[in-house]
């Protein structure tokens, strides 16, 4: 019997949504292994850095020479570098923040990057924003507050750390978006990695001590599951509607919260969840928010076409 493909199997949403919670739980189990090697095997969050972009890198070659160099071919490579950068700044933080923070409150705060997205959208993209989206957005932020509780306990470093991560990588995420109208994401993956490499790889060796044996598996199991999961990421988002997904990347917090739980003797309290909860809830909504914006916008400015007719054509015969 021949072998169909699970892409052929399944509709393309159902598809996307099982690539996604692959993806999901291979960010999971990443940053566990951060965790991991920055607690207890002492490797330095700039080296797991440089590591992670050089083995994801690797991971890729394959692929790359599979499909050709042809795909790196591009004339936004000023906009690709900043967005490395933002990404490196992004990736250093949260990796430092990774080794003092608990990994589900960590993981809940990062939730709050798309709302930052949605506020650089507004500066950058000139995107409009309007009351609904505005309340959204605060009712995210107090997500983040529910979590972090200022004046109930002292917030560590740590936790400023994660939402600092989380508005870098918002910048990137904006940047993406510039990207991704002109430019393969995929390709866009490809670049990420390989530029990041030897930007991390600067830091790294100020504070550069060889790992062990243990470490260096760790090392390039973090590279690896970090490509396949980018990969297996950007490929949902391509298949399906933003908004349909949305609910499935938050499946990260379950995931994080049992590993912490049973590999690290971590906790999930109350707050977090309910903060967690709030914040997926209000990101939901600002993204669908945005759909119903880009859908009308498609939708003006078809009916200002002159070729329309107000009536959608029947397809063309081949």
């Amino acid at each position: 019997m021949a072998f169909t493909p699970l892409s052929a199997r399944f509709s393309p949403p159902v598809y996307a949504a099982g690539l996604l919670m692959v993806a999901c739980i291979g960010f999971a189990a990443m940053n566990a292994i951060i965790r991991y090697l920055a607690t207890d095997l002492a490797v330095d969050p700039l080296m797991i850095v440089f590591c992670r972009n050089l083995f994801a890198f690797l991971a890729m070659v394959p692929w790359l020479m599979n499909q050709g160099f042809g795909v790196l071919k591009t004339n936004r490579f000023p906009l690709i570098s900043l967005r490395v950068l933002f990404g490196f700044i992004s990736m250093a933080l949260w990796f430092s923040a990774l080794a003092i923070v608990p990994l589900s409150n960590a993981v809940a705060l990062s939730f709050t990057a798309p709302l930052f997205a949605a506020i650089a959208a507004v500066f950058i993209l000139r995107e409009k924003i309007r009351a609904r989206r505005i309340t959204a957005l605060l009712i995210g932020f107090g997500g983040m507050l529910v979590i972090m509780r200022p004046g109930s306990e002292p917030i560590g470093w740590g936790e400023f750390i994660v939402v600092a991560s989380a508005a870098t990588m918002a910048l990137s995420i904006v940047t993406m978006k510039l990207l991704t109208r002109t430019e393969r994401t995929t390709s866009l993956v490809v670049w990420q990695n390989m530029l990041l490499t030897p930007v991390a790889l600067i830091p790294a060796l100020f504070v550069w001590s060889w790992p062990t044996a243990e470490g260096w598996f760790w090392l390039v199991a973090v590279g690896v599951i970090a490509a396949v999961s980018h990969l297996f990421f950007t490929r949902a988002f391509s298949l399906a509607d933003t908004t349909y997904l949305m609910p499935f990347d938050y499946i990260r917090l379950p995931f994080v919260a049992i590993i912490g739980w049973f590999a690290f003797s971590e906790p999930t309290d109350m707050w977090t969840w309910i903060g967690g909860g709030i914040i997926a809830v209000s990101t939901i909504y600002v993204a669908h928010r945005e759909s119903k914006m880009r859908a009308a916008g498609v939708a003006s400015e078809a009916a200002r076409s002159p070729h329309s007719t107000g009536r959608p054509r029947p397809p063309k015969e081949n």
